[in-house]
């Protein structure tokens, strides 16, 4: 008998420098060569803080500070092969030093991370992101 799919939880992290969020170009069968922000698989025991300073310094190498919540997302993949349902956990955070610079840590998963204002987003965003981008999200605090 064929196990039910059971939805996954990731945390998404707005890491801002000034009006900058730090994006990098996925390389993975879900949403590829799109532009996405740093995060991963919330482990069992993790709070969301926790997870957002893991992922963010598994991937680009960098330290976060002030990390917080901003929103939660639903996710249904069900155009995939194996149709995935995704609950986004939305973080914001900065940088600890801002002196430091993000490094591609795992080139296998990503093509490079560099910042993009905040009014000028690079093209394809990964389409959760791109959901509540032209829903009106906004990661910058007023």
């Amino acid at each position: 008998m064929e196990s039910e799919a059971v939805p996954k939880v990731a945390v998404v992290v707005c890491l801002l420098r000034g009006k900058t969020v730090l994006l990098g170009r996925r390389r993975s069968s879900l949403g590829d060569s799109t532009f996405s922000l740093p995060g991963g698989h919330l482990e069992f025991g993790e709070s969301f803080e926790e997870c957002a300073a893991r992922e963010v310094k598994e991937e680009t190498g960098l330290d976060i500070d002030k990390i917080e919540l901003l929103t939660v997302t639903n996710n249904l993949f069900v155009d995939e092969a194996k149709p995935l349902q995704y609950v986004a956990i939305f973080m914001r955070a900065v940088l600890a030093d801002p002196d430091q610079v993000p490094q591609n840590v795992e080139p296998d998963k990503c093509d490079g991370w560099d910042w993009y204002d905040s009014k000028s987003l690079p093209k394809p965003l990964f389409w959760p992101l791109e959901k509540v981008v032209q829903g009106g999200f906004n990661p910058f605090p007023n």
